[in-house]
């Protein structure tokens, strides 16, 4: 009732909130944490109570399709990347079941003075499964939680652990939010084939919550073939180790899964019609045009493909996620404008250019230039380099060739570059081309004035 009155300012709480006989006021923001256990219409329901509310929603590992809506410019992203002080990674193993990892690992935590959490999630064998652990290791301690228990008794299991009581507890994924407790730096996850890669993700962050390096062991069962999506979780949790790695884990989540509906209900899901990289492209194009009002000019592509090392090295950039996203942006720039806001950026992060990533300025810096007169291709096959087209442009084959050498031929479509027979290297006999195409242009456009 104070709600509904607008007495109150501020109401934290959980699902209830949503139920229909909860009333405001005034609702003006909205911040959900932990967005993932939110379904799409649960975040939607906020929306219909008024037309102008605001959704912050925090989350370590975004699901899928929001992820995807910050990335096509549908919604605003923010990551904060900054671990809490004195954190170690996580060491990750993906292992197969055995039970001499498993006692290695929880003697070596409780020798420690540590504890460790064993996950499983099938409350109908926990049981089981806690008394084959205890036989296992009898030096230790055990204890069982899962949602099915009582409150009352859940909360004293959980009471006493934390008193140190006990020295492992078997549990479902109910741990797998809201569970803070440093001394616990070991976990093991059984069948973690199973389970999904946020869901890991968020597991393994149970652990390493203080200054002591923490360990986390995914097993599964090798007696069964593991299907490709199970493989790819697995992997990409095991990649992921250094700190903050949330965004990273939800970029190969939404790789695996998909993107979902962007206007329906499903979060996850393949774009099965189009393919995920087309759908990329005509929703952020409709998005674009929503924003300026107006249809968008299709870009055109310039394939480009010559012998130079044109990379970015690992010992330039460490981060993986990173340099993806730097490819990325290389291949985006329209501009040269663009390429030199890039070059900036790359300096004041990493520090002076290398060989391999000055070859990457030059491959954009050449896109653009082609992309300015026409040209669609720059293709180096067997010691010749052909660039095309070049309709409509009259170049002076005699004059190239007292330029570059024997080894230029000029035709009503193109231009060949025979790297046998040039004066200078192909890179350079290009750029030569380049500008002969531009400067004849620009004559043409002179005299048809």
């Amino acid at each position: 009732e104070a709600i509904a009155r607008g007495e109150v300012d501020i109401v934290i709480g959980t699902h209830r909130l949503l139920q229909r006989d909860v009333r405001f006021k005034r609702l003006g923001l909205v911040i959900i944490d932990e967005e993932q256990r939110f379904g799409v219409a649960h975040k939607e329901h906020f929306k219909r109570l008024r037309t102008n509310v605001d959704v912050l929603t925090m989350t370590a590992t975004p699901i899928p399709r929001t992820l995807y809506l910050a990335l096509s410019g549908i919604r605003d992203l923010s990551v904060i990347n900054t671990p809490p002080l004195d954190r170690a990674p996580v060491r990750t193993f993906v292992t197969p079941a055995r039970d001499t990892v498993i006692r290695e690992a929880i003697l070596r935590e409780i020798a420690r003075g540590g504890q460790v959490y064993v996950v499983h999630n099938r409350v109908q064998s926990i049981g089981h499964l806690a008394g084959h652990l205890q036989h296992l290791v009898p030096e230790a301690r055990f204890a069982i939680a899962h949602g099915q228990m009582p409150e009352d008794e859940l909360e004293r299991v959980i009471l006493a652990f934390i008193r140190l009581e006990f020295d492992v507890l078997v549990c479902t994924t109910i741990i797998e939010s809201g569970v803070d407790i440093p001394n616990v730096n070991t976990i093991i996850i059984d069948q973690a084939h199973t389970l999904g890669l946020t869901q890991l993700y968020q597991l393994r962050g149970r652990v390493g919550r203080s200054y002591q390096r923490a360990y986390a062991y995914l097993l599964y069962d090798d007696r069964k073939p593991l299907s490709k999506e199970a493989q790819a979780r697995l992997e990409a949790i095991q990649e992921a180790t250094e700190l903050g790695a949330g965004f990273q884990i939800a970029l190969r989540d939404l790789e695996i899964r998909g993107a979902g509906n962007v206007l329906g209900p499903e979060q996850s899901g393949h774009i099965a019609a189009v393919g995920f990289e087309l759908y990329t492209q005509l929703l952020a194009r409709a998005v674009e045009e929503i924003k300026q009002g107006r249809p968008i000019e299709e870009p055109t592509s310039v394939t480009i493909d010559l012998p130079v090392e044109a990379t970015i090295p690992e010992s330039y950039c460490g981060d993986e996620a990173v340099r993806m996203s730097l490819y990325q942006r290389f291949a985006r720039i329209r501009t040269l404008g663009e390429l030199r806001d890039l070059v900036d950026e790359l300096v004041d992060r990493f520090g002076p250019l290398p060989p391999p990533v000055e070859r990457m300025v030059d491959l954009a810096r050449l896109r653009v230039r082609a992309n300015g007169i026409g040209i669609t291709s720059i293709l180096e096959r067997d010691g010749e380099v052909y660039i095309r087209p070049v309709i409509g442009t009259r170049l002076d084959q005699g004059a190239l060739r007292r330029q570059l050498g024997a080894g230029v031929y000029v035709t009503p479509h193109q231009v060949r570059l025979v790297a046998a027979r040039l004066a200078t290297d192909v890179w350079q006999a290009v750029v030569t081309v380049l500008d002969a195409i531009e400067e004849a242009n620009a004559t043409l456009l002179l005299s048809a004035g």
